[in-house]
């Protein structure tokens, strides 16, 4: 393990884990499955037609020129509106200062945008997420029911739900603290987005967007619920949430979602190749070790424990591939440095970490699938299609036939599988020197004859593959 930061891929994670949506698509209910199968598509292709406001924005980019905030300025916040498309940033509707639109969408990011702020401002002297006044932006209404929110290396983004399993996006502070907190670590430790450091950065985003929520409650670490995105569930799963912090694997446990996979300690680590080593799931373990400590010290989260962590999070120390137990000794040498070497506070935390199994055993993460040179495919070769990722981290899969599909597609998949296109297309993605896109779904492709074993994430494909892989996971011909 390298002690000082290297140059890493950075990853792109989405805020739905993979596990919820695979099971809503295969709910026996035909409403519950359409609907999730629905928010699986990548929303419609329709171009948003985009106005310049005259307030420094242009027609081309959308984007307006805005001056850094100051920690004693406050911060600077850009709303815009989607309207449904895909298209970014959309129109702006809200700048900092500017009254109440009415939207709750619009409302509730831009005080979310606006509490996330004043957290890093105020517990950690952090002048926004790049600790240099970076503007906030955010788009609201993004897609056609989609259920995602997700930092895209520049502005967070929204989508409204699909009104069924998922309400809007921005009703939950801590999914806004979430999603940002994916930037302050791009600007910090810029963790890998893959097996234990892309935990690690899943975890950093629920720790501080749990601290974000419990500070503007007014909340201590006695008081605090410790659950990731209650707000989002609706209808029958309202009162349930996407994760708890205080007991991972106990957030939600019933027939629609089936049972909460979040492991608590570290003999029972996740292995899987989904959601880039399953990120959003064993992130319950440095969850818990946060929560842990945060109850130990009581009083308020966002004081000693946040320190340590933040101090952790943002020190000289710690590398883009650091692992549970290279960060657990990093907070370890946090609450020495701020607290001394006989504090409750470096107590606390080593209590936390070995009471998760981390500082006792710490297996490494899921290794990459190996790649063949394979034949050509036949109508009886089975191309299984997967779609994870998203703030719930959840994954839809479908295995099928080629014969079984439509003619179109079976001569699309028959002209992939029989080229490299796919590795191609995995391979330049993984040597990209794009800007991290947190909570973006992953699309994953795997067949046997011809041997194909790829991991692609969705910025990185093209329209015509992107509705391919939609087609096939939703049995539209």
């Amino acid at each position: 393990m390298n002690s000082t930061k290297q140059g890493s891929p950075r990853g792109r994670c989405t805020i739905i884990p993979p596990h919820i949506l695979e099971r809503l698509a295969q709910s026996g209910d035909i409403v519950v499955a359409a609907a999730a199968r629905e928010a699986l598509i990548d929303i419609d292709q329709g171009l948003l037609a985009r106005r310049a406001h005259g307030r420094g924005e242009t027609a081309a980019t959308g984007k307006k020129r805005l001056t850094p905030g100051t920690i004693e300025g406050g911060p600077v916040r850009l709303i815009s509106d989607a309207k449904s498309s895909n298209r970014l940033p959309g129109t702006t509707v809200r700048g900092e200062g500017d009254p109440a639109t009415g939207d709750d969408a619009c409302d509730e990011a831009y005080d979310g945008l606006g509490a996330t702020w004043t957290l890093y401002a105020q517990a950690f002297e952090r002048n926004s997420l790049d600790g240099k006044g970076l503007p906030l932006r955010a788009s609201v209404h993004y897609g056609r029911d989609y259920d995602n929110a997700f930092w895209d290396g520049t502005q967070m983004v929204f989508g409204d739900g699909d009104g069924k399993i998922f309400g809007r996006f921005t009703a939950s502070l801590d999914v806004i603290g979430h999603e940002l907190a994916h930037g302050v670590t791009e600007h910090t430790a810029g963790l890998m987005y893959q097996g234990q450091p892309g935990a690690l950065n899943e975890s950093m985003s629920d720790v501080f967007g749990s601290l974000v929520k419990q500070r503007e409650l007014g909340q201590d670490a006695a008081g605090a619920d410790w659950l990731i995105g209650a707000e989002l569930l609706i209808g029958e799963l309202a009162g349930q949430a996407l994760r708890s912090m205080k007991a991972p694997g106990t957030a939600y446990d019933n027939p629609v979602l089936g049972k909460d996979p979040q492991p608590a300690h570290m003999r029972d680590y996740v292995d899987t190749d989904d959601d880039h080593g399953g990120v959003h799931i064993n992130s319950g373990i440095p969850n818990k070790a946060f929560y842990l400590a945060a109850t130990a010290l009581g009083g308020n989260s966002w004081e000693a424990p946040g320190h340590i962590w933040y101090a952790a999070l943002t020190g000289t120390a710690i590398a883009a591939d650091c692992d549970f137990a290279t960060f657990a000794r990093l907070t370890q040498d946090a609450a020495i440095g701020l607290y001394g070497a006989d504090s409750p506070e470096l107590a606390a935390v080593t209590a936390a970490w070995s009471e998760v199994g981390v500082l006792e055993a710490a297996p490494s993460g899921p290794g990459s699938p190996e790649p063949g040179d394979p034949p050509a495919p036949t109508g009886e070769s089975v191309v299984a299609v997967t779609r994870s990722g998203g703030f719930a981290g959840r994954t839809v899969r479908r295995e099928v036939a080629l014969d079984n599909l439509p003619k179109r597609d079976a001569k699309a998949w028959n002209r992939v599988l029989s080229s490299d296109t796919l590795q191609v297309i995995e391979t330049r993605a993984a040597a990209a020197p794009e800007r991290s896109q947190p909570d973006r779904f992953c699309y994953g492709v795997a067949c046997d004859l011809p041997r194909v074993d790829v991991s692609i994430p969705e910025q990185h494909l093209p329209d015509d593959l992107r509705q391919l892989f939609d087609r096939t996971l939703t049995d539209e011909s």
